[in-house]
């Protein structure tokens, strides 16, 4: 194991983890916060992170690339309840095969605080407001989603995008105080 790469991969996480927490705290998400991604610490998914760590995108992907799979992301999102994988079961009909749980408000929320740091992170200097955005774009098409999910997840993404960052916050607010409207 290479020092810098694990020093490099702490940091990267650490400073994930400090962003999506300021972003939660500022939506009034306080206990996903601190909570958020604890498991990125685990010796599962961190040693991982150190043996695969670029530096500019995660390094799950890169083990991806290499095994087929990714034992750091299944050990992951099987743990965080803000991953949108978490919540894909089989439909209430065996025929409707794996589909999109609905996913309960505060973790779509912190899904879009998430994705938000995440894109700061891996961006650094380059990220605009449209990153998160354009990131979910090059996915959406296959990925399992509830219809109320997607639709509030994209919602969210394209205030963020066109409206900035302090809009897509404030209506994340508003949200958790009007909960039946999602």
């Amino acid at each position: 194991m290479h020092n810098n790469s694990m020093f490099n991969h702490l940091k990267t996480i650490n400073k994930h983890k400090i962003t999506v927490m300021d972003l939660c705290f500022k939506v009034g998400l306080i206990k996903q916060g601190f909570l958020h991604d604890l498991s990125k610490y685990s010796p599962e998914e961190f040693l991982v992170g150190v043996k695969y760590y670029q530096g500019d995108r995660s390094p799950n992907a890169v083990e991806k690339l290499e095994k087929g799979y990714s034992s750091a992301w299944l050990h992951h999102k099987g743990r965080n309840k803000h991953h949108f994988e978490y919540w894909i079961d089989y439909g209430p009909d065996e025929k409707d095969g794996l589909m999109g749980m609905k996913m309960p408000l505060k973790y779509v929320l912190e899904m879009c605080c998430d994705r938000i740091a995440a894109s700061k992170v891996y961006s650094g200097d380059g990220y605009t407001t449209d990153v998160p955005w354009n990131y979910y774009c090059k996915r959406k098409n296959y990925i399992h989603l509830h219809d109320d999910t997607r639709t509030l997840l994209e919602k969210i993404l394209l205030i963020n995008k066109n409206e900035g960052e302090k809009k897509a916050l404030a209506y994340m607010r508003w949200l958790l105080k009007h909960p039946y409207l999602y």
